[in-house]
């Protein structure tokens, strides 16, 4: 299976792109969608939907994972970040790609095996899983691959027990 997984962000959003058969996982693509921080809001929500639907277009994954909400004290950054994934919803739903959510703690928990892992344990498991020869340098693409390998393990989890 082919899974996208993306990573929410209004500044940065993180994508990931991996083929798997839910235990062996390689890397297909990865990067970040920067947007300009003075350009209006909605231009750059406009310039994180394009730039997924480019993306669902060039590799046609067969699933797609986002991570849910995380708590923030600052309620004009949960806002944003709200939009954006509204966005990243919508534009996974418009491709008819089927999409799950998972919270950090089971993105941590799945690839680290510890649930409150730093940035850095992620980027390293994502790179171990993925065997590649370096981190992958964008905390939000690694944390994308991170969603996505999350994901293609418990899509396998559940094919193995349906069959069971």
């Amino acid at each position: 299976m082919r899974v996208l997984g993306i990573d929410c962000g209004s500044a940065r959003t993180g994508y990931g792109i991996i083929a798997s058969d839910g235990r062996l996982h390689r890397m297909v693509a990865a990067g970040t969608i920067c947007t300009n921080a003075k350009a209006p809001f909605e231009k750059r929500l406009l310039k994180i939907a394009n730039e997924l639907r480019t993306l669902l277009r060039e590799h046609a994954p067969d699933r797609a994972a986002v991570e849910g909400v995380f708590y923030s004290a600052n309620v004009q950054t949960a806002l944003k970040l709200a939009q954006v994934r509204g966005v990243a919803l919508l534009v996974v739903a418009e491709a008819g790609v089927p999409l799950a959510e998972y919270s950090p703690l089971e993105v941590k928990t799945s690839v680290v095996g510890y649930g409150r892992a730093e940035k850095a344990q992620v980027q390293l498991m994502v790179q171990s899983l993925l065997k590649l020869d370096h981190p992958i340098e964008s905390e939000d693409a690694a944390d994308a691959l991170a969603v996505a390998i999350c994901h293609a393990t418990h899509e396998a989890t559940r094919a193995r027990i349906e069959q069971a």
